[in-house]
């Protein structure tokens, strides 16, 4: 791994501005395979189970498709536009709408922080399962000290990000090696139990469907809440700007980065099929989704894994938050930069060259999300998090590939291709993305409404610095260099 350093490169409203250059291609594999395993498979194998029975393994491998099918429309544009805009950037070349450039920035700033948000809810319920597991507590756990858990992850998390990108990129290797970690022990249990003849591989092609809706539908539903386990890829293109060489290493990493995190899902998925029966999987999913616990409890019950286990799912939670967290913080203070939020939210700490204004205001929007759907004790919190996560980026996914097929066809972009999506791909991703976006995959109206709302977040600030801009005759809300969104 290395990590070098760079002199700023722009001045802003708190003085030097400029990101420094911290990732070489071990660290962004680490970064991109560390937030695809996050909270995803943590926190909605059960549920999938639920839905699908023992083909649970398929909506992980229809999810990842998908994903894989944008990560290349994705590939094409960012080792062709190595700026750390992401999906901004690719949509005002295709379009030059600055409003509709805001509303994919946004969209993107609010999917972390959902993303960090159900990671935080699923964290604070492993965290209080290790403790009454191992005696510490006695009894069940109110709700109002599982959101304080939660919220006070998050602040820790906001402490963790002002120490700057080299120590969070740092501290997300750790993190990454302790879900690696967990994740080969469910594997090894699961495959253990096989072994000694406990286990039903048999179940693996045995599809039960919990609510009646028939192969297709059921798939697919559980298809759109996979999907949030397969995310992450598009965190790294938005740290492009402190990526070595980006042009150079992205698209094996991200790609190896999918494949290795598939591959582990798959087995996971064989590995709680076969070690629980589709009553248990029922049981843990009316109690919320532990279903990765169960299995180590299960499958070895003569071995105290099981009380290790739940802390080591807490820290490999917790690297989704962190990296969200990370992400959502730098695109506040990139548009922030560039005249489409408040000034105030690009202020940068002189010494850390940290945005510490983007990581208070995201912090703050995480908190009172949590503070939000923790109001209601009958919703599940965790999967509808997760909804909301997967409904805004499949959105922003869409427009991402049909911002690929666009600037293929615009002639005066004489920008070179390093990369190139095959053939129709970027078409085929658009539909699919659509099609998961729509009302048929049976999400909760929930999930609209919270994602309706945080846009409104979005749209309202941009009003309000659309309005300030113009009384103090600083311009109108455009974005004057949308290749510098994140520098």
């Amino acid at each position: 791994m290395s990590a070098t350093t760079a002199e700023p490169q722009s001045t802003g409203p708190a003085g030097p501005t400029g990101l420094k250059k911290v990732m070489g291609p071990k660290l962004l594999l680490l970064f991109i395979v560390g937030d695809i395993l996050g909270a995803g498979v943590y926190a909605v194998t059960g549920q999938m189970a639920g839905q699908v029975g023992g083909i649970v393994w398929l909506p992980f491998l229809l999810a990842f498709i998908v994903a894989t099918i944008t990560a290349l429309s994705y590939l094409e544009l960012v080792t062709k536009y190595p700026e750390a805009a992401g999906a901004a950037l690719y949509t005002h070349k295709a379009f030059g709408l600055h409003f509709v450039t805001f509303i994919v920035a946004f969209a993107v700033v609010c999917s972390g922080i959902t993303s960090a948000s159900t990671a935080s809810a699923t964290l604070s319920g492993f965290l209080t399962d290790g403790l009454k597991i191992n005696g510490w507590i006695d009894g069940d756990v109110s709700d109002g000290t599982i959101t304080a858990i939660a919220m006070g992850f998050m602040i820790l998390l906001a402490l963790i990000n002002l120490r700057g990108a080299g120590e969070s990129v740092k501290f997300n290797v750790v993190l990454t090696l302790v879900e690696i970690t967990a994740l080969a022990i469910v594997i090894g249990v699961g495959f253990y139990v096989l072994a000694q003849g406990k286990g039903d591989l048999s179940q693996v092609t045995v599809f039960n469907d919990a609510n009646d809706k028939g192969l297709f539908l059921a798939v697919t539903a559980a298809t759109s809440i996979a999907f949030f386990a397969m995310v992450g890829f598009e965190d790294a293109v938005n740290m492009v700007e402190e990526v070595e060489e980006p042009r150079k290493i992205f698209p094996r990493v991200m790609l190896t980065g999918l494949g290795i995190a598939v591959i582990l899902y798959m087995l996971v998925a064989v590995s709680v099929v076969s070690v629980l029966t589709s009553d248990q999987i029922a049981e843990i999913n009316a109690n919320g989704d532990r279903a990765l616990l169960s299995v180590v409890s299960v499958g070895a019950p003569d071995f105290p894994i099981d009380k290790v286990f739940p802390f080591l799912a807490v820290f490999a939670v917790a690297n989704t938050a962190l990296i969200n967290m990370l992400m959502a913080s730098r695109l506040i203070y990139g548009m922030a930069n560039q005249n489409v939020l408040p000034r105030q939210l690009g202020a940068v700490l002189p010494g850390r060259r940290t945005p510490w204004a983007g990581i208070v205001f995201t912090t703050l929007l995480a908190l009172g999300l949590i503070f939000y759907v923790r109001q209601d004790p009958e919703s599940d919190i965790v999967v509808n998090l997760a909804s909301v996560t997967s409904l805004l980026l499949l959105a922003v996914f869409a427009v991402v590939n049909v911002a690929c097929i666009v600037l293929r066809g615009k002639r005066h972009d004489k920008v070179k291709t390093f990369f190139t999506s095959p053939g129709p791909l970027p078409y085929l991703g658009a539909f699919l993305c659509l099609f998961l976006v729509g009302p048929w995959v049976d999400r909760d109206a929930l999930i609209y409404e919270i994602a309706g709302v945080l846009m409104l977040i979005g749209v309202g600030l941009w009003a309000l610095t659309y309005v300030v801009n113009r009384l103090t005759g600083t311009g109108d809300s455009k974005f004057d260099n949308i290749d510098q969104l994140g520098e």
